[in-house]
């Protein structure tokens, strides 16, 4: 009968008790279900949402970066191990639902010095449950459910880190290349410029031009070597950038040489038709779990107000002869069930208080994050629908340039036209070719940014 009672102890821990959390229901997104359209916005398309990052990157060397950058940066690496202490937590919180079982021994011996004491022995041994709390109102339960929403928003969060890094060592490997574009262009601006001061020198000693054009000429110079300083300073800080992402030195075969080696390397993630696709972000899917985690705190701070139930159980034997433990009589088992209520419940209300105004703070929070996420992605495809146009015209600006700075110069050399007629179109086609890499920098990083605003790539 013992053995019976003490059988059935750990069935108590299975016993299927109340859920006082409140019933979860997925959000209403509170976004349009569709992409906006309009002028600004590309055409439309039917293609699955989302590209893994190695389909989208086809270029070797920043896929090797990259790559380096998943696998020592110093920031994912703490991220990583933040999901692997909630998981430990969760693990901890799970293991209160289930009873602890103790062992023990012991021994007493005493030898008696007088004709009035005599020698006694004791021996146990013991084998029970330790204060296990019967979970009859859910409080365990939900405590375990919301210490595993947490890891699970935690395991979403590193997702998330993942693609954001992704993205920065994108953006920065970009932004390195398009510096060094900016480099070269101040160093042919120097060069082309230089060839032009020397000649008007030539021409101002033989009294054949002003001391003003040769003044002019100097401007233009002076310029593109302060900018070719400026950028050399860039080029190197871009690098260090670069290389704190990575977590160390980034051979120099391995950097980029231009923009235009990378465009056609870079391809364009599509959006799909429907912004539901948002719902699987990682960063939504992480305020999501905080919500469902808040929610199970609620059913638990409820399940406070009730009684708690704890049962301290132990079957052993006992006996003064060794020899003798473990027989049938030796045989003893004890059962000390203990239920608790709480009398004042004022801490509880204020837990409770707390747990719902956590509930609806989760909730405001999982709403905005899905907003910022069809911000982010309409402001993307803004962007997409017009880069297209605004790098043709800017090729016909820099070709335009281009020929009017040869012509200008080649009157000017002949003698038919002004210096300051050849330095304004020298100045014009500097000036074009900037906006030019600036431009072919924005398409490219555009297409990073819908990669990572999409995010259903999930860091793969």
């Amino acid at each position: 009968m013992m053995r019976s009672a003490l059988l059935s102890l750990p069935l108590l821990a299975l016993v299927a008790g109340c859920d006082l959390a409140p019933a979860y229901k997925q959000p209403h997104p509170a976004t349009p279900s569709q992409w906006p359209t309009g002028e600004a916005y590309p055409a439309a398309t039917d293609q699955p949402a989302g590209l893994p990052w190695r389909t989208m990157i086809a270029d070797t060397h920043m896929r090797a970066v990259i790559e380096r950058a998943l696998a020592a940066n110093q920031n994912l690496a703490a991220t990583v191990a933040n999901v692997a202490a909630a998981r430990a937590q969760y693990r901890v919180q799970r293991s209160a639902q289930l009873p602890t079982l103790t062992g023990d021994a012991g021994a007493t011996l005493a030898r008696g010095i007088t004709q009035s004491q005599t020698d006694t022995s004791s021996y146990n041994v013991n084998a029970g449950i330790s204060s296990f709390e019967i979970d009859l109102f859910g409080r365990l339960k939900n405590l375990t459910r919301q210490a595993f929403e947490q890891y699970l928003a935690t395991e979403a969060g590193m997702r998330s880190a993942r693609i954001t890094l992704i993205a920065e060592t994108a953006n920065a490997y970009l932004t390195l290349a398009s510096d060094r574009d900016l480099l070269t262009i101040a160093r042919d601006t120097v060069a082309s410029g230089n060839r032009s001061l020397e000649l008007t020198r030539t021409l101002f000693n033989a009294g054949l031009a002003a001391a003003s054009d040769v003044s002019n000429a100097e401007t233009i110079v002076a310029q593109a070597q302060s900018d070719a300083a400026q950028y050399t300073t860039y080029v190197a800080q871009d690098r260090n950038a670069l290389e704190l992402l990575v977590g160390g030195p980034v051979q120099d075969e391995d950097l980029p040489q231009s923009l235009a080696t990378l465009d056609p390397a870079i391809a364009i993630t599509p959006a799909g038709l429907s912004s539901t696709v948002l719902l699987q972000r990682p960063d939504v899917l992480q305020a999501e779990h905080q919500l469902k985690g808040a929610n199970a705190s609620i059913g638990a701070a409820r399940a406070a107000f009730f009684p708690t139930i704890t049962l301290t159980s132990a079957l052993g034997v006992a006996s003064t002869a060794l020899s003798s433990l473990f027989t049938g009589g030796a045989l003893s088992f004890t059962a000390a069930p203990q239920a608790s209520l709480p009398i004042l419940g004022g801490t509880n209300r204020g837990n409770l208080a707390y747990a719902k105004a956590e509930r609806d703070y989760y909730l405001a929070t999982y709403r905005y994050t899905v907003q910022t996420a069809f911000r982010e992605v309409a402001d993307g495809l803004a962007r997409r629908g017009t880069i297209d146009r605004q790098r043709a015209a800017q090729a016909r600006l820099v070709a335009a340039s281009a020929t009017s700075y040869r012509l200008a110069d080649a009157q000017y050399r002949v003698g038919t036209d002004t210096y300051l007629n050849a330095l304004t179109a020298q100045r014009t086609l500097y000036s074009a070719r900037q906006s030019q890499v600036a431009t072919v920098l924005t398409d490219l990083q555009n297409r990073i940014s819908l990669y990572e605003y999409i995010g259903s790539d999930a860091g793969r």
